[in-house]
């Protein structure tokens, strides 16, 4: 590939994309958000962002996800797999909570306090196969991302069913988001339905296979490999 090609190719995925895509044209829907309560603005003497100040840049919009059927499964290089209702999810396993900034390719980012379970608690359910290296969540409207399996052990990734304490808006990925702390935003996927355990550090998600970097580590360059 020529660099001119390879420069428009830059453009086009920049033009595209948002954290990673801006659809929403990068403002909030009129009136703001609609929450189940009042969120909390600070956190131990900390000041919040708003749920109001994340942009909408999905593929696909937001997507409305029934409580009653959702189920999220835990699959691949498992002894196990699993397949959890959204209380099973949220009631049976334990709750934790840490103010983590996300951070978007376009330049904007927003704090706020997240609650959860961990990923890794959820995996422990199903029990990890030696082989497993690799976490891939998928989501309801098609999106997809990796993420290393000792970074979501080490770190205590959360898969998040609260913000500012309220319930996570449809805008903002009810059931759950990924809150992959210290990286881009493409790697917070939201609406997650699927969670498989891989051995393919090489797997390629909805951005990283359109010229984002895999690791997506926010102290490094978006872009290239």
């Amino acid at each position: 590939m020529t660099k001119q090609a390879l420069a428009i190719m830059v453009v086009l995925v920049l033009l595209l994309s948002g954290c990673a895509a801006n659809s929403g044209g990068g403002v909030s829907p009129s009136g703001g958000v609609r929450l189940d309560g009042v969120e909390v603005r600070e956190y131990k003497g900390e000041k919040l962002g708003s749920v109001n100040e994340f942009r909408e840049n999905s593929i696909k919009g937001p997507q409305t996800v029934d409580q009653a059927s959702y189920r999220l499964t835990i699959n691949g290089l498992v002894d196990t797999p699993q397949e959890y209702t959204y209380s099973q999810v949220t009631s049976d396993h334990a709750a934790y909570e840490k103010v983590v900034q996300l951070d978007c390719v376009e330049g904007w980012s927003v704090k706020v306090l997240w609650a959860g379970v961990l990923v890794s608690d959820l995996i422990k359910d199903a029990g990890a196969k030696d082989a497993a290296n690799t976490v891939i969540f998928r989501a309801a409207d098609g999106y997809s991302t990796s993420l290393p399996l000792a970074y979501i052990e080490e770190n205590d990734i959360l898969l998040a069913y609260k913000m500012n304490g309220v319930t996570l808006p449809a805008e903002r990925g009810f059931p759950f988001q990924l809150v992959a702390q210290d990286k881009w935003g493409y790697k917070w996927i939201k609406w997650v339905t699927e969670i498989e355990l891989s051995s393919d550090t090489a797997y390629e998600g909805y951005w990283e296979s359109r010229g984002y970097t895999n690791s997506g580590d926010r102290d490094k360059p978006s872009l290239g490999q």
